[in-house]
């Protein structure tokens, strides 16, 4: 038996509505538009690893940079395999870009939920894709005017505030579309 159809709120320009049994598929525009949008903040996420990293060896291999400002640093006494350092656990740079990455783990985890729980009401298209884009955008702005570059506020909570703005309007179509079930 096939799934019920969900009433659409719009007609993609194909001309084919999207029913329960293909809003999570390829066939529907704002899935891949979000697939491709999760795999851009995931990638990104993946290389904060990566900086935190280029920060504990920042400068190491550049010759031309004076050795005070070179870094090697480690937060585990078996990482030390160059001599003469110590175990460090508080280098501002290292913090700086572990805070952003945690940061990036506490709001865009929920997003990727809430962003999946609002493919389910069949939304706009074109207003998803936009809020996925912003979205994902606004997530990178925070990073790098946060652990690359560092900007004076107010651009990091801007660039913080737009992703939160997005995922609270989010859910708030989820609960009004879903109110009446209650």
């Amino acid at each position: 038996m096939p799934a019920p159809a969900l009433a659409p709120l719009s007609t993609p320009s194909n001309g084919t509505v999207p029913t329960a049994g293909n809003l999570f598929t390829l066939e529907n525009r704002v899935f891949c538009c979000y697939l491709f949008w999760a795999t851009v903040l995931v990638a990104k996420m993946l290389l904060m690893s990566l900086l935190t990293a280029l920060q504990r060896f920042r400068y190491k291999l550049l010759a031309l940079v004076p050795l005070k400002l070179r870094r090697k640093i480690f937060p585990n006494e078996e990482d030390l395999f160059f001599k003469n350092i110590e175990v460090q656990f508080d280098d501002p740079h290292v913090e700086r870009v572990r805070r952003a990455h945690r940061n990036d783990m506490e709001n865009i985890l929920p997003y990727f939920i809430m962003a999946l729980i609002y493919i389910s009401t069949n939304p706009n298209q074109d207003v998803a894709c936009n809020l996925f884009r912003v979205a994902s955008v606004a997530r990178i702005v925070h990073t790098l005017v946060y652990a690359v570059y560092p900007v004076p506020q107010p651009s990091r909570i801007l660039a913080f505030g737009t992703m939160l703005l997005i995922t609270f309007y989010m859910a708030a179509v989820v609960a009004l579309r879903t109110l009446s079930f209650i």
